[in-house]
């Protein structure tokens, strides 16, 4: 039973953004006294500070030994058009999506690289592909998590170990919070501010010894800009891999992205953070089960995200207004809650089905989103007043 009265226990923290995500607990700028500022990355101290963040990066997330581990520019997304441009061409590509970044993926390889041979494998919000028709003969990519869906793949057993082409893994709502299988993996890519609550701007590119190999044997049809090119001469540019970036970063950035890899580390690193999220995910999987007005837009409780939770609406009156509709009826519910200063961001994605969402990171404390139930039926029953008052 929803109630328009006021909750009195206000979160903590209303920081629920998917990106940039709530800050490690007890974060402040003291964190960041320690940060290479107005000096070059290319001098042993800023150096040492890249070298150190990467290193920090495979002992949180258990990354293989011989994996490479490199920063670069334009976060996530930057990193992903690297392993695109430079990777794919040399054999048929199958590309999987359900959801808004996927779906740029798709446009990408087939629009702008133009590749003749491409099988594409989607399916809406809230629901997997079928997995199971992917051959991985061919080059595969494809999201760990559907930031904008809520949908992620449980494992990686869809994914054979005698595979031939490479797998390429936007993980960016995933790394540290979900647990990568490295061994099927060639090109893992995530951004600081996502699960770690970094600060944006900067992406992670790791590739396995295959994908090393595929960068050093073959050669794109098309030019690569300088910002794109991971090899010279026909092989790999090691620097990158070494702190050495290829253009400059933030070393206040970078400051604040040690500090979060300190955090995870201290708390019990990878595993203490996936129990954190699933903790958090679990608050808001018991409150939706309850109620009577909202529930999960992934259909699967086996694919559903631990870190970026969507929510649709289930109420009647509200699920049987059209699009432009129910996305004024969301919105008007974020707007209540921001103004309350309970809860930032947490609409929906622009090309998602209207409803929230709401990150569940380890950087999120239970306690916070506890707090914030009572507020989401309150928003609930103020929006839905509003909307019988106006018919």
């Amino acid at each position: 039973m929803t109630t328009a009265t006021k909750p009195g226990l206000r979160p903590a923290n209303p920081n629920f953004s998917s990106g940039p995500c709530a800050k490690r607990p007890g974060w402040s700028v003291e964190a960041l006294k320690a940060a290479a500022l107005g000096r070059s990355h290319r001098a042993k101290i800023g150096k040492t500070k890249l070298e150190q963040a990467i290193a920090l990066t495979r002992e949180v997330l258990n990354v293989p030994a011989d994996y490479r581990i490199g920063i670069v520019p334009a976060s996530d997304t930057g990193a992903v058009e690297m392993a695109l441009w430079s990777l794919l061409g040399e054999r048929g590509v199958d590309i999987v999506a359900w959801e808004s970044f996927g779906a740029g993926w798709v446009t990408d390889v087939v629009k702008q690289l133009k590749l003749a041979d491409v099988r594409k494998f989607e399916a809406g919000y809230g629901e997997l592909p079928d997995l199971a028709k992917i051959d991985f003969d061919r080059d595969v990519v494809f999201t760990w998590n559907g930031t904008t869906s809520g949908v992620r793949v449980a494992n990686g057993e869809f994914i054979p170990t005698n595979r031939k082409g490479l797998t390429i893994c936007d993980a960016t709502s995933a790394a540290f919070a979900q647990r990568l299988d490295f061994e099927k993996l060639d090109v893992v890519t995530f951004s600081w501010q996502k699960a770690l609550g970094g600060e944006g701007a900067h992406g992670m590119l790791i590739l396995s010894p295959r994908a090393v190999e595929r960068l050093e044997t073959y050669k794109p049809a098309w030019p690569l800009p300088k910002i794109f090119r991971l090899t010279s001469g026909g092989k790999l540019i090691e620097g990158i891999f070494k702190g050495e970036t290829i253009n400059t970063p933030s070393m206040l950035c970078v400051e604040d992205y040690i500090d979060a890899l300190l955090w995870a580390k201290s708390i019990g690193g990878l595993e203490t953070l996936i129990a954190r999220a699933d903790a958090n995910a679990a608050v808001l999987d018991r409150f939706a089960d309850k109620s009577a007005w909202l529930g999960h837009l992934a259909v699967d409780p086996a694919t559903r995200s631990n870190t970026s939770v969507c929510l649709s609406f289930t109420d009647p009156d509200v699920a049987a207004l059209d699009a432009d509709g129910q996305a004024a009826f969301a919105k008007g519910m974020v707007s209540a809650l921001d103004k309350e200063g309970v809860a930032y961001d947490i609409g929906s994605y622009r090309d998602a089905p209207p409803g929230l969402r709401i990150w569940c990171g380890a950087t999120v404390e239970t306690a916070d989103l506890e707090a914030l139930l009572p507020w989401l039926d309150w928003a609930f029953a103020a929006q839905k007043a509003s909307l019988k008052a106006a018919a």
